[in-house]
């Protein structure tokens, strides 16, 4: 009895079958009967076709009609406005690439499963959260009532708290949601949906607040010596800063709060040092502000998270002690480090600038904060450099900049509990370069020629008027106004030195934004001229000045 290979023979008929029965399939691979996406059924295209019937119903769904309703108010918009996309493209690739692939076995026996038991993939797809925040802000404009955070302002020495106010706001990204979910549930021409509204609570409440009261650190600076504008311009910059509340973690910058340094913000034209000149710009002396404000956060023991050093020393604080502001480049950036808010406190009363962190005091009543600057070297500035002003009288001088002396140093914070140090932390090291003063000074004073000058005791004859004494003339240099020696003459040919005097300054206002004004220099004296013929030395070094040629303003 001859054997029968029954799986050859089964195998045969299928390929048969296929072959015969199918071979339009079979040549062009297109896809069963019984597979859809979202709605589509794509039976009997091919791959291309498929795609092309799958993206023109996208469009379908991007033309549908959108109706929200924000808390009873009825919106309109179209689902592309809302920035409708296809989003599981790669799933439905993978769906068609499994579906389609194969030899002519298994795809016999794919579309034999799908005429039982279709297979449906689902069309996703998902709007713009940022185009749908955009569309509700416009639709809800004075609509919604956003929430009011709670205030603190200090007077007459007391803090007073005015509550915050709950709001009702749209909740964007659950609406965001609840429209993507429409858009896959609801089948036909228009989508309505209602926006998630929500009562908000505001970001800082009385009960935040409630916890300043504690000075954690205060700083004084003086600045009695400036002038009116650059005392103006301090006043005006505390006051930008002043009332700032920085809830844990928030940041705070010194040139945010301040800029633009324009007169149309408050600024004054003042003198200062800007690229190793003196120069009239407008908001010198910021940086004064900069550095108090720092040394009242380090006291206070917060976050510094930026500081810079003056580029030359200022006269306000010991050298390391400073902050310079110039731009973004230097500022001064304190950070909240503690776990309650903080009230910075800035003010200028009796020709001094004062700034006081207020918040919740934690640190042991037995600990102190000290800080030390140590100077580690010095530089002499060297004499001055003299430059010829030929419009200004032969042998006068005129001092234009201050000289600075050059500085290494370092600023120490140093701990200690019951009056003895546990701590000693190095902060930074900073280098102040030296500057020669700048001294105009006038052409040369012409030496007088000798033959006109009389000697005491010679015998002058005057024209037109006698001796009639017999006696030899002689004349007393203390009572003749001509010659050298006397207390009230003066030979209109000689000039004494001038003593040094502060520039004067007269730049423009102007109300577009200035760089930054460096430190207003140090006043020196009024410009004078010595009686003719007296010998007046040169002036004495100045001292150092409180700015930097880098700094717009210090």
């Amino acid at each position: 009895m001859k054997k029968v290979n029954i799986w050859g023979t089964l195998f045969a008929a299928v390929t048969a079958a296929v072959f015969f029965a199918g071979p339009v399939y079979a040549r062009e691979r297109t896809f069963p009967d019984g597979f859809f996406v979202g709605e589509i059924g794509l039976g009997g295209m091919t791959r291309e076709e498929a795609r092309q019937a799958i993206e023109a119903e996208i469009e379908r769904l991007a033309d549908r009609k959108v109706i929200l309703d924000i808390a009873g108010n009825t919106a309109f918009v179209t689902a592309e406005k809302l920035g409708l996309s296809w989003t599981n493209m790669d799933v439905v690739d993978k769906a068609m690439e499994q579906v389609s692939s194969g030899n002519l076995v298994r795809q016999y026996m794919v579309r034999k499963d799908m005429m039982k038991r279709p297979a449906h993939i689902p069309l996703e797809t998902s709007v713009e959260e940022e185009k749908v925040e955009k569309f509700v802000r416009d639709q809800t404009e004075g609509l919604m009532e956003e929430p009011q955070n709670a205030s603190i302002v200090r007077e007459n020495g007391a803090f007073m708290i005015t509550p915050g106010v709950s709001g009702k706001v749209v909740d964007v990204a659950a609406t965001k949601q609840a429209l993507d979910e429409a858009f896959m549930n609801q089948t036909g021409n228009e989508v309505m949906v209602a926006a998630a509204v929500e009562q908000k609570q505001p970001d800082i409440t009385e009960e935040d607040l409630a916890s300043i009261g504690d000075v954690l650190g205060t700083f004084t600076t003086d600045f009695s010596s400036s002038g009116s504008s650059r005392s103006g311009n301090l006043a005006n910059g505390a006051s930008k800063i002043n009332g700032h509340v920085l809830m844990p973690g928030e940041t705070l910058s010194g040139y945010e709060c301040m800029h633009p340094f324009t007169t149309a913000n408050g600024y004054y034209t003042a003198a200062a040092y800007e690229g190793g000149r003196v120069v009239d710009s407008v908001g010198g002396g910021v940086c004064q502000i900069a550095t108090t404000l720092y040394n009242a956060a380090l006291r206070a023991e917060l976050e510094i998270t930026q500081r810079q050093n003056h580029s030359m020393v200022v006269g306000y604080v010991k050298p390391s002690m400073d902050a310079a502001i110039a731009g973004t480049v230097k500022d001064i950036k304190i950070t909240n480090n503690y776990s309650t808010p903080i009230f910075v406190e800035g003010y200028t009363a009796n020709r001094k600038l004062t700034f006081t962190i207020y918040g919740k005091e934690t640190r042991p009543g037995n600990r102190t904060v000290e800080y030390v600057s140590e100077t580690l070297s010095s530089i002499s500035p060297g004499a001055p450099t003299e430059q010829v002003n030929p419009s200004m009288a032969p042998g006068s001088r005129k001092q234009v900049q201050s000289a600075h002396r050059g500085v290494k140093s370092r600023l120490w914070k140093v701990v200690t509990v019951d009056g003895v140090e546990t701590e000693r932390t190095l902060l930074h090291t900073d280098t102040y370069n030296a500057s020669k003063a700048i001294v105009m000074v006038g052409p040369p004073v012409a030496a007088p020629d000798p033959a006109d000058v009389p000697v005491p005791g010679e015998i002058l004859s005057h024209p037109g008027q006698e001796n009639t004494t017999g006696q030899p003339e002689t004349v007393n240099p203390d009572n003749h106004p001509d010659v050298p020696g006397s207390g009230t003459a003066q030979d209109p040919s000689a000039a004494g030195s001038e003593s040094p005097a502060q520039p004067e300054s007269s730049a423009p206002s102007s109300a577009t934004e200035a760089p930054a004004p460096a430190e207003n220099p140090a006043p020196v004296p009024a410009e004078t001229s010595a009686p003719t013929g007296i010998s007046v030395p040169a002036p004495a070094e100045p001292p150092a000045m409180a700015s930097s040629p880098e700094e717009p303003a210090a």
